[in-house]
């Protein structure tokens, strides 16, 4: 199962209404002030799986090229789905679906290159049960009443140094950004 979001990539704006439970949503990705091209993805829409209405919702956030984040925007939510887990144990089934999304990446290296992804996933099961993840820094925030709450927190590599370091790896703040650097057979960063 292969899926695409609504909306413009170029434009990176969205929005909908559907679902037998009314689900409404929005997203907007903005390109920042530097002068690389977008390397942002996202993915939202609202499918019927055995009976179920899922909202599957995501943001890609991409670094050093556009590849990876493509590559989540077309597996991670399949993946996810695919787990045997997911109506039982929809935690562990994540969690794993994470996993082995890593795993492919990193076993694609030569056709992704070397960039690397954020990820924030949000899954509404029948519009009542909300199952939020995220790696990296991109945040999930919901609107209730009309108040923004944060469904996720952020990684700070700063704060996560000596679980990175103790991997092999290593925080750098050049020039000011903190990156992580791991090597390939620790995983990466999606």
């Amino acid at each position: 199962m292969q899926f695409t979001g609504h909306g413009s990539i170029a434009s990176g704006k969205g929005k909908g209404c559907q679902g037998q439970v009314k689900v409404c949503y929005g997203y907007n990705l903005v390109r920042g002030k530097t002068n690389h091209p977008m390397e942002d993805y996202h993915f939202a829409d609202l499918v019927d799986v055995k009976g179920n209405d899922l909202g599957l919702f995501a943001i890609y956030d991409g670094h050093l090229g556009d590849t990876v984040p493509a590559y989540l925007q077309k597996n991670l939510f399949s993946n996810i789905l695919k787990e045997e887990e997911f109506w039982t144990h929809t935690d562990r089934a994540i969690t794993k679906a994470y996993e082995k999304t890593d795993q492919a990446i990193l076993s694609h290296t030569p056709d992704l290159g070397q960039g690397g992804s954020t990820a924030v996933t949000a899954i509404l099961v029948n519009g009542r049960k909300l199952w939020v993840a995220n790696v990296g820094d991109s945040r999930a925030v919901l609107l209730k009443g009309g108040k923004p709450i944060q469904m996720s927190i952020d990684h700070d590599p700063n704060v996560e140094r000596s679980v990175i370091e103790s991997r092999g790896g290593f925080v750098s703040n050049m020039p000011g950004v903190p990156s992580i650097f791991l090597h390939a057979k620790h995983g990466t960063l999606i």
